[in-house]
């Protein structure tokens, strides 16, 4: 029996230290985190490692806050900041916080200070249009990212953060079905626009 508890105990022992040290590692030998990956209009994408890596807090020169260093947040903040002159009035709040559902499709959200569409909606979307994902089981926060391309059936979407081996760029089918939009993703709660 005391053999057995020691056994339990040093597995117990050995999977919290493999639990901190997967934190502290890099799974990409690739990149390196805060390195340059894509880019929009000029506006950099970083690679960030590990979807839960914090590297502190984004501001912008004249202390707006843009979130934190190399997650989604911080790149689409920092995108509408520099690429779009905007500012949202709530400069805080996960990524999907960034969709209110008690707005109804096509009005402003006045934390964002952007015109929020649900998925689907009648508004096709458009280039620099942020779409706004749902949380998961192993995603609590969300995930955010914005349309760098737009065709009749298709959606392409540039994002930051998506894990260590994740692409910088996604296509998502885009379908018009009885006079609405959608973009073919479940966990897409909508899109916004300035």
């Amino acid at each position: 029996m005391k053999k057995r508890l020691l056994l339990i105990i040093g597995i117990l022992i050995l999977l919290t230290i493999g639990f901190f040290l997967s934190k502290k590692i890099n799974l990409n030998p690739n990149y390196e985190v805060g390195q340059k990956i894509d880019s929009l209009n000029g506006v950099a994408v970083y690679y960030n490692g590990r979807v839960g890596n914090v590297d502190g807090r984004a501001l912008a020169k004249d202390g707006y806050n843009l979130g934190l260093k190399y997650q989604c947040v911080e790149f689409v903040k920092r995108y509408y900041y520099e690429e779009l002159n905007h500012k949202m009035p709530d400069s805080y709040g996960h990524a999907k916080d960034f969709f209110n559902p008690q707005i109804k499709d096509g009005k402003i959200n006045i934390q964002r200070k952007l015109r929020q569409f649900n998925n689907p909606s009648e508004s096709k979307p458009k280039v620099n249009d942020l779409l706004v994902y749902a949380a998961t089981r192993l995603n609590k926060y969300g995930h955010v990212s914005i349309v760098s391309k737009v065709t009749e059936n298709k959606v392409e979407i540039i994002q930051q953060n998506p894990g260590p081996f994740g692409s910088s760029r996604e296509k998502y089918e885009l379908i018009n079905k009885n006079g609405k939009w959608k973009i073919k993703n479940d966990r897409i709660l909508g899109w916004l626009r300035k």
